[in-house]
């Protein structure tokens, strides 16, 4: 039965109506909103899952082959060629069973002179420790100064023509700002105890007596460098003055040298001379929580004080 028009008892229901439709739709609107949500948050997940690097050596495949590490970019304690993670990869590598050699890809200008002595000797310990698997390096573009360090620990080294090699050298450089200071009217107040603890001060005049304990610092690490060389090379090396005064030479210039011992790539090596060509990639990938970590933490604060204020660093550059 209908109700009059003028019942009020009618309108209310007809906005009870109205309100609970409204009501569901929107519950409706908002069910399919949170689905649609998760929906595109587990898609997300997946191609993460799929393509991100998580960190560490990837196994792709048993029986043997062989073992790939890359060492790319400067040689430091807290980069991707620091010693902590060369070296984990240089263990994996060696105590896998189907390992039948390794090579080490190397593409870098140098960097800790520290760093650098860590993994030459632990190339030395793993190749004494696993005698049937050789070691040999791969050049890509630069192999200078701490990389050529690394390298030399190796059983053969394979350039291009055109890569660089040498630079076997070592450095310790800085900025000087006291005319800059002088120029506006800036005064330095250092205190120390210890005469020699602002040892070269960046704002402060060069004292000639920390300047020749630099010099000694520099020499004494020069030799050590110049004997993992010749203890590395042996009578390959075919010395000249300029051998070790710091310069570069093409792949070329550095086969004929004894620096190099011949033409590769990681392909060419891995075919020809382990034989398994089969490549599988040991090296430790930084993991996606250390690059937010990076990109968003204390080392963007540290390139921006050096690049304000200068360092004094000490490197196989």
């Amino acid at each position: 039965m209908e109700m009059p028009d003028n019942d009020p008892q009618w309108e209310r229901q007809l906005l009870e109506k109205i309100a609970l439709a409204s009501l569901q739709e929107q519950r409706a609107k908002r069910r399919w909103g949170i689905f649609f949500k998760l929906a595109f948050l587990s898609y997300l997940v997946a191609v993460l899952v799929m393509v991100v690097d998580w960190g560490g050596p990837e196994k792709l495949v048993d029986g043997r082959h062989t073992a790939l590490i890359n060492l790319r970019g400067t040689i430091d304690a807290g980069g991707d060629a620091s010693a902590d993670k060369i070296n984990g990869a240089l263990q994996s590598a060696f105590e896998d069973k189907g390992t039948a050699g390794v090579i080490m890809r190397i593409n870098s200008p140098g960097g800790s002179p520290v760093q650098s002595g860590i993994v030459y000797d632990e190339i030395r310990r793993l190749r004494t420790k696993h005698p049937q698997i050789p070691l040999y390096v791969v050049v890509e573009d630069v192999c200078a100064s701490g990389g050529y360090y690394v390298a030399s620990a190796a059983d053969k080294i394979f350039v291009d023509k055109a890569s660089i090699v040498g630079s076997i050298g070592v450095l310790m450089d800085g900025f000087g700002f006291t005319g800059t200071m002088d120029k506006l009217g800036v005064e330095r107040r250092l205190l120390t105890a210890g005469v020699n603890k602002g040892f070269l001060d960046p704002f402060s005049p060069q004292d000639e007596r920390q300047k020749e304990h630099a010099q000694i610092l520099l020499g004494e690490i020069h030799r050590q460098f110049i004997e993992v060389v010749r203890n590395g090379r042996g009578n390959r090396l075919k010395e000249t003055p300029d051998m070790f005064s710091g310069l570069m030479w093409t792949g070329s210039q550095s086969i004929k040298m004894g620096l190099a011992d011949d033409f590769g790539t990681v392909d060419s090596v891995a075919r020809d001379l382990i034989k398994a060509e089969t490549i599988l990639d040991y090296s430790v990938k930084e993991n996606i929580a250390e690059r937010f970590a990076k990109r968003l933490g204390a080392e963007t604060g540290q390139s921006i004080v050096f690049r304000l204020f200068g360092s004094n660093r000490t490197g196989l550059h």
